[in-house]
């Protein structure tokens, strides 16, 4: 907006000047492999010059009805594609993580952690030794809107993430888990690598576009959400946003619950989960 329409005043900004940005945006977007035609660009663009006239509008510039911004529709989002992945094919894209690249190790433990924790890619990327719990089998997650929660994940897995990370030179507190070879905190260039790696090997995967979010949303919350319900999920999840009916406010699961979850899904106990029966002081 800046590059493009410096030159005018901000209430000299017409809807069709935003507009034209959002359609420049969208027709010159990075294709990806989950591109979908510059949409998202679009919508970015819209969400954007919004922001930016918010601001205006609060220090008083100019009113709501002013903003051209908000006079431009977003593009409609278009149906999700993303889906859950079967235990076949979650077994097959473990098994190309661990047979080639120059790091197998991490690749591996990166598809594990995501697994098992549902995680965002800048949760598991912030971990650092001071989050790892070893002896309850928890991670401490730190994720968007600066929220932090205690995810259960399971003891194997727990020990390979301190072996890991102590191996590669962690040692102070603050000292990444996820490492390089070379002692480097991991970072998100890994993932596009690791996802395309395992997509040569697998035409469906690079064909479909499968990523981390597959994992996340369509594959470990699906499952836990039909055998667990809404509760259990939202906070596998680490939800914390207030949309939908005013009765979903009370619809919360605490850490015990989701440490059955998880020992349910991989099929390893946690020191944590507690049987619902327990719970609830009924006997069986």
């Amino acid at each position: 907006m800046a590059a493009t329409l410096g030159e005018l005043r901000i209430d000299a900004v017409r809807a069709s000047d935003i507009e034209a940005l959002m359609r420049q945006a969208a027709a010159g977007a990075r294709p990806r492999r989950n591109s979908r035609n510059g949409r998202h660009a679009g919508e970015h663009l819209i969400a954007a010059a919004r922001a930016f006239y918010n601001r205006a509008i609060a220090d008083g510039y100019l009113t709501i009805a002013d903003s051209p911004a908000h006079r431009v529709r977003k593009p409609r989002r278009l149906p999700n594609t993303r889906r859950a992945l079967t235990p076949d094919e979650l077994s097959d894209i473990n098994a190309a993580a661990r047979s080639g690249g120059n790091d197998t190790v991490l690749d591996a433990l990166i598809l594990r952690l995501h697994t098992e924790t549902a995680c965002r890619r800048s949760g598991a990327l912030a971990l650092r030794l001071i989050d790892l719990d070893t002896d309850h089998a928890l991670i401490r997650l730190s994720e968007k809107g600066s929220t932090q929660r205690w995810q259960p994940i399971t003891p194997m897995l727990a020990s390979r993430l301190d072996d890991h990370a102590r191996a590669r030179g962690a040692v102070l507190p603050t000292d990444a888990l996820l490492r390089y070879r070379n002692g480097q905190p991991a970072t998100y260039r890994r993932y596009d690598l690791m996802w395309k790696r395992i997509g040569r090997q697998l035409p469906w995967v690079a064909a479909q576009g499968i990523s981390t979010h597959w994992l996340r949303h369509t594959t470990t919350l699906t499952w836990v959400e039909r055998h667990f319900g809404y509760g259990v999920t939202r906070a596998y999840a680490g939800h914390t946003d207030r949309r939908g009916p005013a009765t979903t406010t009370y619809i919360k699961a605490d850490l015990h619950a989701v440490a059955a979850a998880l020992a349910a899904l991989t099929g390893q106990p946690h020191p944590l989960a507690v049987a619902e029966s327990a719970l609830t002081g009924n006997g069986g």
